[in-house]
């Protein structure tokens, strides 16, 4: 692959350049199952759950689409909600606490194979954002060191800020692309999540890379991926 042949490389965060898609899966996992068993309905929360409900979209979003799925109906509530409340924004919040306790505990290293790609693409002159649901991103990147690398960093609470909806739909690539001055078809959307590279899609981007992370290349292919690899050094040795 010619890395040259795109003007600007729009990157996820959360499993595309470091491993906190784990952080996130386990703080979802704890938060969820807890909170069925406090009401004794709902099953369990499983990885499949994340993978379908959950990953890659803005927080209470996941929250929302979960509890629809287990045909479970909560006050919406507001984002100032205290984390013990039963609200779709009350669990994403106590979620977050969870995500944040682990985050200031261990740190994070990013993926290595992700950082031979940012370097080489930095060498060559390439423009970079961070594009991603996370209202955390700026403390996950600051965490892996990587604050300095990315021209533009479109989170969660930019979305909130500017009104952009989530992914699966393209507006946060969109005002990525726009606030760099880059047109959508000269831009790469890198994702391993299902809804990002949907959004990636439906944005006509000129070329969509999922990281298969565990959702399979099937699955990403299928969503909208024109290209699936399983490391981001696969890119760079292309």
């Amino acid at each position: 692959m010619d890395l040259t042949s795109f003007q600007a490389w729009l990157f996820d965060l959360d499993g595309v350049i470091t491993p906190t898609a784990d952080v996130h899966m386990l703080a979802w996992d704890d938060m969820f199952n807890a909170f069925l068993a406090s009401r004794g309905e709902g099953g369990v929360y499983t990885r499949d759950d994340y993978f379908t409900h959950v990953d890659g979209k803005p927080r209470y979003d996941g929250v929302r689409d979960f509890l629809t799925s287990r045909g479970i109906a909560l006050p919406e509530g507001t984002p100032a909600d205290d984390p013990a409340e039963e609200t779709v924004c009350g669990l994403g919040n106590r979620k977050n606490d969870a995500f944040n306790t682990v985050l200031a505990r261990d740190g994070v290293t990013p993926y290595a194979g992700s950082v031979a790609l940012l370097d080489r693409l930095r060498d060559l002159g390439v423009r970079l954002a961070v594009v991603s649901s996370s209202k955390n991103a700026t403390q996950v990147l600051r965490a892996a060191g990587l604050s300095e690398r990315f021209e533009v960093v479109v989170d969660g609470v930019v979305a909130h800020d500017e009104g952009l909806p989530g992914k699966p739909a393209p507006d946060t690539y969109e005002f990525a692309a726009d606030r760099m001055g880059v047109p959508h078809e000269q831009s790469v959307v890198i994702e391993d999540a299902l809804s990002g590279v949907a959004a990636g899609a439906a944005g006509a981007f000129g070329l969509v890379v999922g990281v298969d992370r565990g959702v399979g290349e099937e699955a990403l292919t299928g969503a909208g991926a024109d290209v699936v690899v399983a490391d981001l050094a696969e890119l760079v040795n292309s």
